[in-house]
């Protein structure tokens, strides 16, 4: 999905990633674009981790706008047992948009190095916004949803969705 571009001025290049800008002016807010294409499975960001404890999250983190940035994170809390808190994922990571219909870069978390690597699903061309699927458990309105997805078809998206 190719969005209308911004006005000169309004963009940011990345030191980094030298076939991207951010736009700040789009429809979902800011949003990450590619200037050149993109193979698919190129690595686009390795992004470090900042894992936030379970207290932390739910005391502070969840009242304020940084939630709306963070990824679900899986941890074990220290009677062993399985739990989800919450991460800021730096770098690139929090700034693409979320698209049920239109995502066209994977992520994949790496637990003990704590990175999150994104990858180009497709080839995707100059112009095109970069977008990451977060699920269906959103903490923001989906922008480009039509009908809420069923958990089990959720399931079917993320293994469609899933790196090699």
């Amino acid at each position: 999905m190719q969005m209308g571009r911004a006005e000169s001025g309004s963009e940011i290049p990345l030191q980094r990633c030298a076939d991207l800008v951010i736009i700040s002016d789009t429809p979902k807010g800011r949003g990450v674009f590619a200037t050149s294409v993109i193979p698919a499975r190129t690595v686009i960001d390795v992004c470090p981790v900042l894992v936030l404890g379970l207290e932390e999250n739910a005391k502070y983190i969840e009242k304020t706008q940084l939630y709306h940035y963070t990824y679900n994170w899986p941890i074990v809390d220290q009677h062993g047992k399985k739990k989800v808190t919450q991460a800021i994922i730096l770098g690139l990571g929090s700034m693409f948009n979320h698209s049920t219909q239109e995502q066209n870069v994977g992520w994949e978390r790496d637990l003990k190095g704590l990175v999150v690597t994104y990858r180009a699903l497709r080839d995707i061309p100059a112009g095109e916004e970069l977008c990451i699927s977060y699920g269906a458990r959103l903490t923001f309105k989906d922008a480009d949803s039509v009908v809420a997805l069923s958990e089990e078809d959720e399931i079917k998206q993320l293994i469609q969705i899933e790196l090699d």
